[in-house]
């Protein structure tokens, strides 16, 4: 089984800047299923659905919502088994709790990580 742990959360003013990272564990298998599928961060807030903030194929190919364009950025080092999330220009509604997982067919998702941007 596939563990994923995100870290890197806090809190911060608005304007600033966050690192997220996702390290992905576990089953022998690990190194395959993260470097073969498109993965992506997601974020939730209490009572509402989770929504996908970004994603990033197995050759790296990136998309994003339109709410983060041009202040996020993803990335991975498939041999380090990590997905990243650079996030700049934060704004109070980015407020959330974010996790990562693979863009379709979820694993077990992890504890997830919290970021507070105040204003």
């Amino acid at each position: 089984q596939v563990q994923l742990v995100e870290s890197g959360g806090g809190l911060v003013q608005a304007g600033g800047s966050l690192r997220l990272s996702c390290a992905a564990s576990g089953s022998i298998l690990v190194s395959h299923i993260f470097s073969y599928n498109a993965m992506g961060w997601y974020r939730q807030a209490p009572g509402k659905q989770r929504e996908l903030v970004a994603a990033i194929t197995s050759d790296g190919s990136t998309k994003y919502a339109d709410s983060v364009k041009g202040r996020f950025t993803i990335s991975r080092d498939n041999a380090k088994k990590t997905m990243y999330l650079q996030m700049n220009s934060l704004k109070p509604e980015d407020t959330d709790v974010y996790y990562c997982n693979r863009e379709n067919s979820y694993l077990p998702w992890g504890p997830g990580t919290q970021v507070t941007v105040s204003s």
